[in-house]
């Protein structure tokens, strides 16, 4: 019986783990170079469903079951495409839920993925560290959906003491102008090697800020040799970093945070 249980109690240590984590890398690797070079027609597209139905099954086991309040009890991989040139390529490597019409979305996935996920997108701007990254607009612009985000401002949330971090951001996400009131509510927490993210869209009501406004305004126009990207982008930049410092003095804040507190209590990490 002793050996019996140790061989059980081996079976799931780190190692073990890392292990099973690898083979979901080498399998997804593998899919991706097969049908980024697939000539693409209704059988690769058969294939390919079946190949993210495979890698549904191995996130299953790395993640273990998941009980988010309010989304399906069953998550499917977070990767929507294993086509390289597609649209969506490079999701962060995790079980997905999500209501009908994404209005509420969820990954989960472990440290160890998360970690090697950062790495990968190194070259994308992507910060390295797991809490930078967590207040990095790019972790939110490349982590779900195939639309930009633009981060407007933290939200002071109480971490449970259960968890090691719990980080939640106010922004906007779309595909054109991502200048105007945030609507999307993103919390980011992790418990034990359990890594969590909540993105809720139109989760409150907020309102544009006229100082910033102004801001706005002076930067675009500005007289500099760059052309009009350039422009909007420091445009932007200078525009979000306003609403970040103004955020908390504004009648709707209370309300933002109060909505984040409520998202991270819909997690399981107690």
């Amino acid at each position: 019986m002793r050996s019996l249980a140790l061989l059980c109690l081996l079976a799931f240590t780190p190692a073990h783990a890392a292990t099973s984590e690898q083979h979901y890398l080498d399998l997804r690797d593998r899919y991706i170079a097969k049908f980024s070079k697939a000539k693409e027609n209704d059988e690769t597209y058969k294939q390919h469903d079946a190949a993210l139905d495979e890698l549904t099954g191995v996130l299953r086991g790395l993640v273990g079951p998941v009980a988010i309040k309010g989304l399906p009890a069953d998550g499917k991989s977070n990767a929507d495409t294993l086509f390289k040139g597609d649209s969506g390529f490079g999701h962060l490597d995790g079980l997905g839920f999500a209501t009908e019409g994404d209005k509420q979305q969820a990954v989960v996935t472990t440290t160890s993925l998360l970690r090697h996920w950062l790495r990968e997108h190194s070259k994308d701007g992507m910060p390295q560290e797991i809490d930078a990254a967590f207040r990095s607009d790019r972790f939110y612009y490349q982590a779900i959906q195939d639309s930009a985000f633009a981060k407007y401002a933290e939200l002071p949330i109480a971490k449970p003491a259960s968890a090691s971090a719990a980080v939640a951001v106010l922004g906007v996400r779309g595909n054109g102008d991502l200048k105007g009131p945030p609507l999307e509510i993103d919390v980011v927490a992790i418990l034990g090697d359990k890594v969590f993210f909540l993105a809720a869209t139109d989760a409150i009501k907020t309102a544009e800020i006229p100082a910033c406004e102004k801001v706005w305004k002076q930067m675009v126009a500005k007289k500099v040799p760059q052309d009009s990207t350039a422009k909007e982008d420091r445009a932007m930049d200078a525009y979000t970093k306003c609403f970040a410092k103004e955020a908390p003095s504004q009648s709707w804040f209370a309300g933002a945070v109060k909505k984040a507190q409520s998202q991270l209590e819909l997690l399981p990490l107690r």
